[in-house]
Parts: C-alpha cells; structure tokens; sequence
C-alpha cells in the first residue's frame, strides 16, 4: 500500500477576503480556485501548498474566539510553512509590519496568527540560521 500524502488542508475563517489576502498577497501561495454559492457570494478559496496540496479556506457565518496559544481541546493545532533559513528574518519583519507580529518562537520557527486567530508557523527546520 502507498504512503499516504498531504491531499489538502482546510480551515473555516469568518472573512474569506482578509483570509485570501493572508495567505496569498503576504504569504505568497498561489489561488487555484475560487468557489462561490448559488446566490453569487464567495464560498471558499483554494490556494497552492507546493505539491498536489492545498489550503481550503472555507467562509463560515461567525467568527470564533481564540485568545491563548494552546487551546485545551483537540484540533487544528498549527499550519506550518517552509521558508529558507536565510529569510527567517525578512519574513519576521514583513508579516509585523502587516500586523501580524511574531507571538512565539523555537530555534528554527516563528510563529504568527492569521486574520482569524490561527496559528501559522513558518520554518527552516532542520537548517539552522546562518
């Protein structure tokens, strides 16, 4: 049997606009679809991950609270991203002056929180710093 691969990752996010704009103007991942209701308004967006994957960000009707790091049920925990060891500073500066600021780090990741709270890391494990 073959191993199974990343298909794609979906999140649920109160402004699909402001998400779209996370993650593929500052980000960088690409649209690969746009998907819309019957009644005209946007549904979701698809956008690339590298690969055959992608993130689906689905709209959903409220937003939710999630104020802490670590939230004490199960679920989606962190969408980690692949940066060069090189750049970890360059995109450290980029997202806070789109503000959002780092929240919380290790040697070889940092941390930041998309429009709706989640936690997004980006990392150059297991490069160290040059």
């Amino acid at each position: 049997m073959e191993t199974l691969r990343l298909h794609h990752l979906a999140i649920q996010v109160h402004d699909l606009a402001r998400a779209e704009a996370f993650y593929s103007d500052l980000l960088g991942l690409p649209v690969l679809k746009r998907w819309i209701t019957g009644d005209g308004s946007p549904r979701a967006t698809w956008l690339g991950l590298g690969g055959d994957g992608f993130l689906a960000l689905e709209r959903c009707e409220s937003p939710g609270e999630n104020d802490g790091w670590s939230d004490p049920l199960p679920g989606f925990y962190v969408l980690a991203l692949e940066i060069p060891a090189g750049e970890r500073e360059v995109w450290e500066a980029k997202l806070a002056r789109a503000g959002h600021p780092k929240v919380r780090e290790t040697a070889f990741t940092f941390y930041v929180r998309d429009p709706d709270g989640n936690r997004v890391g980006l990392s150059h494990h297991p490069w160290e710093r040059p």
